[in-house]
């Protein structure tokens, strides 16, 4: 079933439906981990030893250019890849880098609203946008509290 809806978005997006955009596409779709492009890797390989890091790369690419998928650029310098069909926003762990979706009542309305109005505080012409709030997440917290206690 999620083979047919990523062959159908790819296709509403022209691009065309081959085997490495499904699998990594597919894989988006179903694990909402905001993985890397090495965590992708190396869960496909083990069932398509014909996947190389660059097809990863080039479809991530692909899949980023049409809105399909999302880049995050965690703090630890790494890019992490999340489908964002359904539009949410992230928080991010500052000590631990893990992230996290929010999603949040009409935030669509509120995202283009903040988009019109940078276009017109700046000039800019948008054509995309991506809203990330930083904190320590609870297992961060859990942990320096107990370092704190010692």
């Amino acid at each position: 079933m999620t083979e047919l809806k990523a062959a159908d978005l790819l296709h509403q997006h022209q691009l065309k439906a081959t085997r490495p955009r499904l699998k990594i596409l597919n894989y988006l779709m179903e694990n909402h981990n905001h993985p890397t492009a090495d965590m992708i890797y190396r869960a496909l390989v083990a069932e398509d030893d014909h996947l190389n890091r660059a097809t990863i790369y080039n479809t991530l690419n692909s899949l980023i250019e049409v809105g399909i998928v999302i880049e995050i650029k965690n703090g630890d310098n790494s890019s992490h890849y999340d489908f964002f069909v359904e539009p949410h926003f992230h928080i991010i762990c500052k000590n631990c880098g893990r992230i996290a979706d929010v999603f949040y009542p009409n935030f669509d309305e509120i995202e283009n609203k903040m988009r019109e109005n940078a276009e017109e505080q700046t000039g800019y012409i948008t054509s995309s946008s991506h809203l990330e709030i930083f904190g320590i997440c609870p297992s961060c917290q859990a942990k320096l509290k107990h370092k704190k206690n010692l």
